[in-house]
């Protein structure tokens, strides 16, 4: 996720749209490029992220995080806690907590079957 933002804890402030795989990643990063001239930092062949799409986004081709919709990611200043609570309101844990290049996430569904992410720099 980026490193020049300010991170306003319990906000949506990331949105990942998924790709097949890296060839499709690559040219759906060209079509965003050319349409609306975000630049992209690709931390791998099957992710790339962008500060110029509003709130961040990130093209993702990992096999086990492609979705049908698009994820939004939760920024925390507390992971654990957030977990913890969502657990508490009723969420279910779809992907446990693990580390990224930037820090570290977890994935949950809400009681309507909304998947979402929440991430923290810690």
């Amino acid at each position: 996720m980026s490193d020049n933002l300010v991170h306003r804890n319990n906000s949506i402030d990331y949105l990942e749209l998924t790709a097949a795989d890296a060839a499709q990643l690559a040219v759906t990063q060209q079509f965003y490029s050319s349409a609306f001239g975000w630049k992209y930092k690709e931390w791998a062949p099957e992710y790339a992220d962008t500060q110029d799409s509003g709130i961040t986004s990130g093209l993702s081709a990992h096999e086990g995080d492609r979705l049908k919709t698009p994820l939004p990611v939760i920024y925390v200043n507390e992971l654990e806690d957030a977990r913890t609570k969502i657990v508490a309101s009723g969420g279910k844990i779809q992907k446990d907590i693990y580390a990224f290049p930037g820090g570290r996430r977890f994935h949950f569904v809400d009681p309507a079957g909304n998947q979402l992410a929440v991430w923290s720099e810690k």
